[in-house]
């Protein structure tokens, strides 16, 4: 059973930053694909940001994100991360971490972190 856990929503003012951070309990190693999704209300999870073919491998950005947000892992923690500048309140969501190991590519998901913007 791989568990994640989500921490660095809040409340931020359009055009600030927040830092989200994923702590995953295997070895890097063991996960093929592991990002960010997100879900506003009334709408479905959608990809944010995601390392592709290892933690290590081609990172993958929404459209919607790109030069804005920044996947990145921190080998030390354990943990893949996301830093969300320029944010806008359209960037308003519930925050999911997600990864899939190598050995089921089942999808494991994080209890989500609530990122909230304001004009």
């Amino acid at each position: 059973q791989v568990q994640l856990v989500e921490s660095g929503g809040g409340l931020v003012q359009s055009g600030g930053s927040l830092r989200l951070s994923c702590a995953v309990s295997i070895s890097f190693h063991a996960i093929g694909a592991m990002g960010w999704y997100r879900q506003a209300p009334g709408k479905q999870r959608e990809l944010v940001a995601v390392f592709t073919d290892g933690v290590d491998g081609v990172s993958k950005y929404a459209d919607f994100v790109k030069g804005r947000f920044t996947i990145s892992r921190d080998d030390a923690k354990n943990t893949v991360n996301l830093q969300m500048n320029s944010l806008k309140p359209e960037d308003t969501a519930l925050y999911y971490c997600n990864a899939r190991p190598y050995v089921d590519r089942t999808d494991y998901w994080g209890q989500g972190t609530q990122v909230t913007v304001f004009p």
